[in-house]
Parts: C-alpha cells; structure tokens; sequence
C-alpha cells in the first residue's frame, strides 16, 4: 500500500488546526480533538491517520525536564569541516546521528558548517564529549563552543 504524500497545499483547514492541537497536547483524546476542531470522531479519526501515515505528523514523544535527568548543561558547538563535498557531508551526518548528546544539528549558511545542541550533565562530561566524539566526527577541521546560561524558549514549551 503506498501513502500519499501530503504537501503544505494539501491541508485544509481541518488538517490545519488537528496539528495545531495535536502540537500542544499530543495526548488529547480523539473524542476531545474532534470537539475541538469541529468533526465528528470518525472523520477526525481518519484524517489524523491520514496526517500521520503521509509524514505530516512525524510521531508523538514526551517532552521531559531535562533538569529533572541531571542534564542542565546546554552547549551550541560550530563545525567547520575539512571537506564539504557530498560524500564528505554524508559521512558527518550519519556519524554525528550515533552521539546521544547532540540533540540537533544544523547545516548552517555562514563562516561554519553545522551548528550542533548538545545537553550533558555538567561542563566536564560536554568536554569530554566534544574531545572524543565530535572533534573526531569525520571530516572536522575545528569547533567554537557557546554555553547556554539561561533557556528562556525552547520546543519542549
């Protein structure tokens, strides 16, 4: 059975508003989110199917307080790579997916290549990060490192 891929054009208002919901309360009922946008269970049902099945909706997750799992330490880390052919690029990708602290990376337009978060317990366990497993990433030729003090917004809320 192959999904049909949904693009920005393809959302009606329905559509729209079931993500809305869906992004500040992932665990609202199916009876509650079809009151909310105005259909019927069913009908919501189907298209919350149909969102998740066509990639719109990519999954749903627990937001956690970092704090709360010892991890308070937030550092933004600049790459600048070697090399930055295509295949050179693949090869940082795939290695930089394989290190549980970086929780984004970015491929940035600037005097740097990848702009990375990374969440350790303390300053001590982000060094020892950045000296064994990003700086020998393939292909990294130097980083800069910026320490969060204060996270006044983040995607957790």
């Amino acid at each position: 059975m192959r999904t049909q891929t949904l693009e920005h054009s393809d959302l009606d208002p329905f559509d729209r508003k079931i993500v809305e919901v869906l992004r500040i309360d992932g665990r609202i009922s199916i009876t509650d989110l079809a009151a909310r946008v105005g259909l019927s269970k069913t009908p919501c049902q189907i298209r919350v199917k149909r969102l998740v099945a066509s990639g719109v909706i990519r999954g749903f997750r627990a937001i956690v307080d970092p704090a709360r799992l010892g991890l308070e330490h937030v550092a933004f880390t600049e790459v600048k790579l070697s090399d930055t052919r295509e295949e050179a690029l693949e090869a940082f990708r795939a290695a930089v997916l394989r290190i549980p602290e970086v929780e984004e990376c970015h491929m940035i337009a600037s005097s740097f290549d990848y702009l990375l978060k990374v969440r350790t317990a303390d300053i001590r366990r982000y060094r020892e990060v950045l000296g064994e497993r990003i700086s020998s990433l393939p292909h990294v030729a130097s980083t800069s490192t910026f320490v969060a003090m204060e996270t006044i917004k983040d995607a957790g809320g």
